[in-house]
């Protein structure tokens, strides 16, 4: 499958990490602690989604589509779209 890296903080990490695990088992899936309002996603090393570059979180359906074409061999890209981060008021 390959390798599957996560910055970011804890409790987006551990969700994450969950449901990738969940539909891809043999996922080798690691998180680490980014810099402050990080979130960012590499697959096999290469760069698919920066929080820091959109401004927003990805939409999980777009993270397992990325990672079901790793696992399917084809070429790899960046996601383009997030999702505004939750306010709370």
């Amino acid at each position: 499958m390959g390798k599957i890296l996560l910055y970011c903080y804890g409790p987006r990490y551990q969700e994450l990490q969950r449901v990738v695990e969940g539909e891809f088992p043999d996922a080798d899936v690691s998180g680490f602690v980014g810099r402050s309002s990080s979130f960012e996603i590499k697959i096999n090393g290469q760069l698919i989604f920066s929080k820091l570059e959109l401004g927003g979180f990805p939409q999980e359906d777009d993270v397992m589509n990325a990672i079901q074409d790793a696992y399917n061999g084809k070429p790899m890209a960046k996601i383009t779209k997030s999702r505004p981060p939750c306010v709370i008021m």
